[in-house]
């Protein structure tokens, strides 16, 4: 093992995961009004409304694909009956599926933030670094997954990136796993360990505040007002409009003595 791959494939993963949580923690304790995403939707919405939904359901599928194949060892799934074809088959072409939405998605956001004024005076310098690498790290992984994968006659990462990542977990790093990984993978892994390293500081900590409660909360109840004048239904006033009271007068019980009235005078005091 030399100093360089004990830095990349060692230390510089170990840092990154530290970073995370820790960043996470702190900006959440001293930084919870910048817990957002500052939506601009309000500044346009036009191309927001199709790149949004077409990266963030793309991710949703490329996230998934990664948690079965770097996180559930390939014996698991063998004794399942999901061989080697059948997982290449799934993964490369569910992955390129995916890899689509994801990128055309990345794109149309990026172009909507350059192009539209209001939208690019909102972007900040955090903000450009992190599409900097989650688009680099989308890139090396589609180029990854052509050439090898597409083109190739196929990669087996669950037997070199996949235990690498579960020794460093299990707090047994084994950088020499990561030796033999084709180029553009490697470059994949570390793009993705320096996105992580900045994820605490940039928008994207609003991952983690995603509205589960919206789950279970009750429905809403909203009374409607009958906008029609018919027979007995009271007309409808505007809202700045004085609500006129009914002219109703109140005479006093017959079993209740009558109270004598007292002028102003005689409440002063």
């Amino acid at each position: 093992m030399t100093p360089l791959d004990f830095l990349l494939w060692v230390a510089f993963p170990y840092i990154a995961a530290a970073t995370f949580v820790v960043g996470h923690i702190l900006r959440y304790r001293f930084d919870q009004f910048g817990w957002t995403s500052r939506s601009s939707q309000t500044y346009e919405n036009r191309l927001l409304r199709w790149g949004s939904p077409m990266f963030h359901y793309g991710m949703l599928m490329v996230i998934g694909g990664h948690v079965v194949g770097l996180f559930i060892p390939k014996p698991w799934l063998e004794f399942f009956g999901v061989t080697e074809h059948i997982y290449h088959l799934g993964a490369t072409w569910m992955g390129s599926v995916a890899a689509v939405l994801t990128i055309a998605g990345l794109i149309i956001l990026i172009v909507r933030r350059r192009l539209v004024t209001r939208v690019h005076l909102a972007t900040t310098v955090m903000d450009k670094v992190m599409y900097i690498f989650l688009g680099g790290t989308i890139l090396f992984g589609t180029i990854a997954t052509v050439l090898h994968q597409v083109l190739g006659a196929g990669y087996d990462y669950r037997g070199s990136i996949s235990p690498w990542i579960r020794s460093l977990w299990g707090l047994q790093p084994d950088p020499s796993l990561m030796s033999d990984v084709p180029f553009f993978f490697q470059l994949h892994v570390l793009t993705a360990t320096a996105l992580f390293l900045l994820w605490p500081f940039t928008r994207l900590v609003h991952v983690f505040s995603a509205p589960i409660g919206y789950i279970w909360r009750p429905y809403v109840i909203y009374r409607s007002r009958d906008t029609h004048k018919g027979s007995g239904a009271r007309p409808v006033k505007r809202g700045w409009e004085k609500a006129e009271l009914p002219n109703v007068r109140v005479s006093p019980r017959a079993d209740e003595p009558s109270r004598p009235s007292r002028s102003r005078t005689n409440i002063r005091r």
